[in-house]
């Protein structure tokens, strides 16, 4: 772990929140509601520079913080680094939003090692490693009251409540996140507090069409398409909410109340549509 030595913040500085995969879909829609709300976003971004740029350039001209880091999470040096940037750049991080997650396909019976590994760094080992840094860099306060915790929020993913076999590896991941929800919480506990959302479907995803995507859509209890800006205006409210920890969020508009045999994408071109209530 990192030992460089930070500028000091001072203690109006606003709350520091670091975004994973903040550049696009709903990273973007993440990092947008928790600037307007008055955070110093950072916006870490792999694969989407551009539109982190753009984004972060976007909020800066509302005369909001907002900083871009490239940033690799898939080793252990890589995401030190990442978190010794966030640091420098906004001071101590109050919140993590581990929203970055790798989505192959593969099944049980085409199960892939390497393919596996993979996910397993991004969608497990990253988010737990970023939060033990987040949990080591908090600054420890006499008065807890008055400062409050931090917190980590780990995006899963209705599957995690809705089993089907497709996105084998992927499912298996976001499994272990939400389990180590309660696990990081009581691990972490008092300075710093971890929850979970589980979204649905919310954007095009593999090899959906946009025709698929909207019959996918409106497979849930209410019957229209999850609004991303309802995730993150949930994230916002479990991060500046200092009773809530060890807990998951379901924001799916029901989707994980509808059993289904597929992957929704798969399911509504199969020729057997799911039942609705």
């Amino acid at each position: 772990m990192s030992t460089a030595t930070y500028r000091n913040h001072p203690p109006t500085s606003p709350p520091a929140v670091l975004v994973t995969g903040g550049g696009v879909r709903l990273g973007a829609a993440l990092c947008t509601a928790f600037a307007r709300a008055g955070w110093h976003v950072v916006c870490q971004y792999r694969h989407s520079g551009t539109a982190a740029l753009a984004l972060c350039e976007r909020l800066r001209a509302e005369g909001h913080l907002a900083t871009p880091l490239d940033g690799d999470l898939t080793t252990d040096a890589g995401r030190d680094a990442l978190m010794d940037a966030a640091r420098a750049v906004a001071g101590p991080l109050r919140c993590l939003v581990n929203n970055a997650s790798a989505f192959e396909p593969d099944t049980g019976a085409s199960f892939d090692t390497h393919l596996a590994r993979r996910q397993l760094e991004v969608n497990l080992i990253a988010p737990l490693a970023l939060g033990r840094r987040l949990a080591a860099d908090w600054p420890a306060h006499e008065d807890e009251a008055a400062h409050g915790s931090a917190s980590i929020i780990h995006v899963l993913d209705q599957k995690v409540y809705n089993l089907n076999p497709d996105y084998f590896s992927y499912t298996l991941t976001k499994l272990a996140l939400e389990r180590a929800v309660a696990l990081q919480a009581q691990a972490l506990a008092p300075r710093v507090r971890v929850c979970g959302v589980a979204p649905g479907l919310m954007f095009l995803s593999g090899p959906q069409s946009p025709e698929n995507f909207e019959r996918a859509s409106r497979v849930n209890l209410l019957r229209r398409p999850i609004d991303p800006a309802d995730v993150a205006r949930t994230c916002l409210f479990l991060a500046e909410t200092g009773g809530l920890t060890g807990t998951t969020l379901c924001v799916d508009n029901g989707q994980h109340l509808v059993p289904l045999a597929r992957d929704v994408m798969f399911a509504v071109d199969s020729g057997h549509p799911p039942l609705m209530p």
